[in-house]
This record gives structure tokens, sequence and C-alpha cells, in this order.
């Protein structure tokens, strides 16, 4: 595919290849990650149920929940394994494959050419269409791992291979949709960021696929997550929901192609709005600038989940079962399945919210990689000034996320229950969290301030405390393992009291990194694009 008649794909293979070598560990962890997610899903409901009465019972309310359908999806064969797989993880999944396909979209065309290499590349002997085509081939071979990656997983954990890789090809042509809307969207926006934000557009998917499997009105056809979902693995499974993703796939990559060919290297076919010309924004408001977006799109996204898991209410001991292991895999020593299931369902709030801080911290190394810092600090501006106004904004965003969750949560269990004391309740009990988040939200910010090639490391952090959390008693990981979360560190809440003594340890274990890290950022010199 290096060459075509006019000569427009030249180079393609030459580029595909240096995306691949570029990205082989980031598709290998978003293809670990989704792997973990439906494989997990499937051991965890294996062993929850004693008894197949009893896995009756809980599949039985789990399809009259509302609440359980527009997080989930519609409810088939909830009372088998592979149904409960495909119920829990599918949406989630398709989430998971379109986040990894529009940031591998974005970085290899709207990042490219706001770095500059694409113009360097395009003066040697590199075909106008080359650089979409080689994005749009490191997205499908991503997704063609992922989906394997997903289907292989079931079927050697002994589910049918039809439902499997159904499961597998509905989260692929997920992800390639996506990935097929960002390359459109890199066309359209003027820089990456702003690229970035089609990432929207899953939002938007998920919940029209919520609103029409929760009011039964068609509005799930016009979601993508909802064509996956309708292929029906493990349940009489139907291919042809998946020729919806073919046809909108294909419309999405020749409107990218051509609107490609009428914009120039470097500009978006919309500018990008211009701020205020006297300079008066200031540091910090220029950093609240820089993230007020994605803080208010954390803070209403984390809302909802946080809304999702309230309105449960106290039907949770119905939906787990009686099995000793039921409270053993949520938070042991509590005086009920609903007080555990709440005080894991906070950790998750809280390791969740871990992603946006770790994000809010990134924008810095963006900013300083796309050469938009070197102008600030040309004056005045000190570099601890500039750094220390997106830790704010990061450190502060994350506390108002996790608060949100915990509204979200407490609010939607108080009017379940009837009980206004669950709203102070599930908000302490999320807040008791910040300090962990924090954590990890300064260990980012010390990665990008050694070198910005090592920021990410703040992502490979928390997937250690995601495993950790998940995994660390199926897998008897030893206490010193688990001790490397910040999250083992504190009590659990509300099942336990806050613990004030690793509450302030963890505090200052993130004061120390943000000193340690603007005393190095001071001392290095500033990233070139």
């Amino acid at each position: 595919m290096s060459t075509s008649r006019d000569g427009s794909l030249v180079g393609t293979s030459v580029l595909l290849r240096l995306h691949l070598r570029r990205d082989r560990w980031i598709i290998a962890a978003w293809s670990l990650g989704a792997v973990l997610l439906y494989w997990s899903q499937a051991v965890s409901v294996d062993e929850l149920y004693a008894t197949q009465a009893e896995f009756d019972r809980a599949a039985e309310s789990m399809e009259g929940n509302a609440a359980f359908i527009a997080m989930a999806g519609p409810p088939r064969v909830l009372n088998t394994v592979g149904g409960q797989v495909a119920w829990q993880a599918s949406a989630f999944g398709a989430v998971v494959a379109g986040l990894m396909s529009m940031v591998l979209a974005v970085r290899h065309t709207r990042a490219e050419e706001e770095s500059g290499r694409e113009e360097l590349l395009r003066s040697s002997v590199l075909g106008r269409d080359a650089s979409t085509a080689a994005a749009g081939l490191v997205v499908l071979v991503a997704n063609l791992v992922l989906g394997a990656g997903i289907a292989a997983s079931l079927v050697g954990y002994g589910l049918p291979v039809a439902g499997s890789v159904s499961l597998g090809v509905a989260a692929a042509l997920a992800g390639l949709l996506f990935g097929a809307v960002a390359l459109v969207a890199a066309q359209v926006f003027d820089g990456a960021r702003a690229a970035y934000g089609a990432t929207g557009v899953i939002g938007a998917a998920y919940v029209l696929r919520a609103a029409g499997d929760v009011l039964d009105n068609g509005l799930a056809w016009a979601s993508p997550i909802g064509w996956g979902q309708a292929m029906r693995a493990y349940a009489d499974e139907r291919w042809w929901p998946a020729l919806p993703s073919v046809l909108a796939l294909a419309l999405l990559l020749g409107l990218a192609t051509v609107l490609q060919r009428h914009r120039d290297v470097g500009a978006g076919l919309r500018a990008a709005a211009a701020g205020p010309a006297d300079g008066s924004i200031g540091v910090l408001g220029l950093a609240w600038r820089l993230h007020r977006g994605s803080l208010v799109g954390w803070s209403v996204a984390m809302a909802l989940v946080g809304v999702a898991y309230g309105s449960l209410g106290g039907d949770v001991q119905d939906l787990l079962g009686d099995s000793d292991l039921s409270e053993a895999v949520l938070a042991p020593g509590a005086a009920s399945v609903t007080d555990a299931f709440y005080a894991t369902a906070v950790v998750m709030l809280a390791l969740i919210t871990s992603a946006y801080g770790i994000s809010a911290a990134l924008r810095a190394r963006a900013e300083e990689t796309g050469g938009r810092v070197e102008g600030l600090l040309a004056g005045p501006l000190a570099r601890r000034t500039w750094i220390l106004g997106h830790v704010v904004i990061a450190a502060v965003g994350s506390v108002v996320v996790l608060t949100a969750a915990g509204l979200g949560t407490g609010v939607t269990l108080a009017v379940a229950t009837g009980d206004a004391a669950q709203v102070g309740r599930i908000v302490g009990a999320t807040l008791a969290y910040a300090p962990a988040v924090l954590v990890l939200v300064a260990l980012t910010v010390l990665a990008h301030a050694v070198t910005p090639r090592a920021a990410p490391l703040g992502w490979a952090a928390l997937l250690g405390c995601v495993v950790i959390m998940l995994f660390a008693d199926l897998w008897r990981l030893p206490r010193v393992v688990r001790d490397l979360s910040p999250f083992e560190q504190l009590a659990t809440v509300p099942v336990e009291p806050v613990a004030l003594a690793p509450v302030a340890v963890l505090l200052a274990m993130a004061l120390v990194l943000v000193v340690v890290a603007v005393w190095r950022l001071e001392r290095r010199d500033l990233a070139t694009t």
C-alpha cells in the first residue's frame, strides 16, 4: 500500500512500520487492559454464586434494574457466565477500544502536524494521503490485536467460541469506528487538543445506548455500542448488526480523505478561537482555561457513574447473593454486603478519578512538547510558577471530581433508601481517598519533571493500583506488593473510620514529590518539538 496511481499513498508502508514500532507497547497495554476487563468478569462471575438457584435469583433482580440496564446494556441470559460477561463488559470494552483508537488516530495525524514532524516528512517523497492512511492502518492493527485478545482469552477460559468471537468483533468494530471519527476530527480542528475533544462522541454513543435500552425506544440503534451489543453474544448470536459499523466506517474514512485534501498542512478546516489580547488572564487563569473543559466533563461523567452506583440502594444483597465469597471479594469485615459494596465502589470511583488527575498533570507535558511554553518562559515568568499553576488545577480538580462522584452516589443512595445521612457518609468516604489520588498526580508531575518521556509512568502507576485492587486476593499477592498502592494505606471507608496518620503521610508524600519535581524542572532543558 505504499504506492497508488496518483502517488497519493507513497510512503504509507514506511510510515506504518514506524508508527507500529513507536506504538507497540501502547497497543499492548490497551489490549491487555481490554482483555483483563472481559476475562476478570468471567472469573469473578464464575466464582461469585454458590448455586445455580442463587445465580438465577440474582439474574432476575438484575434484569429488572433500570440503573443496571443503563450502565451495562440490554440483559440477556444473565444466569450464565457468558451472558454476564457480555452484559457487564461489552459497553465498557467498546469505550476502551474507542479511546485507544482515538488516541492513536490523533497521535499520528494532528499531533504530528502540530509538532512540525509532518511537514518535515512531507518535504521528502511522501504522498498526500499517506499519513491518514498509515494512521488508519495503525488503528486497524491495534483493534485486531485487541479483538483477537478478547476472543482468545474467553475461549481459553472455556466460554463458547461463537459468543467469544462475537464480543471480540464487536469491540474491534467499535474501536475502528471511533478511530475513524477521530481521523475526521483531525481534519476539522486546529490542534491535537481540540481533536482529542472528539472523544465526546464516545460519551454521546454511550448515552444514546443507555437511553435506548432503558426506554426501549430504538435509540440504541443510533449508537455503535448498541450495534455491538445487538450481536447478542452467547445468546443466539447474530452477525448482521455488524453491517452498520462497516458502512459507517467506510463513509467516515472517505470523508476524512476528502477533508484532508481540502486543507493545508498544519491547519484545520475550523480555526481555533483566539484568547484575550491583553494578557490579563494570568498563569493560574491560563491553566484553568486549558483544564476547564476536561474538568467539567469528568465531573459530570463521574457524577453519572455515582448515580448508577447509588441507584442500587439496598438491592445489593439480592444482586450479589448470599455466598461468603460475595463478601470476601468486596470489603472484608463489613457489617453487611451492602456496606461492603459501597466501600468497594468508593475505591473504584477514586481510581477512576485518578485517571483525571493524571491526565490533568500531563497537560503541562503537552504544552512543553508542543512548543507553547518557551514563549511564556522567555519573559519574567518562572518555571516553578508555570508548573505550579497546572499542579494546583490538577489537584483541586481531582478533589472536585471526587466530590461529584460522591454526591452522585450519596444523593441517589439517599433517595433510594430514604436515609439522608447517606449523602455526607458517601461524600466523606470518597474524599477520604483524595490523598492517594494526589500521590499519583504528584508522581506524574515528578516523572514529567525528570524528562517528558517519563511522564506516562503515571498511567503505569495507576494500572498497578488497579491490578492490586482487583487481583491481589485472586493472585495471592504478598503484602509488600500490595503496600505499593497508596490506596492500600487508607482505611476502608465507610466500613472503617478514617485513620488520620496514613492521610497525613500520603499528603506529605505528595507535597515532597511536587517540591522535588519543581526543583528538577528548574534544572533541565525544555523539550523541543
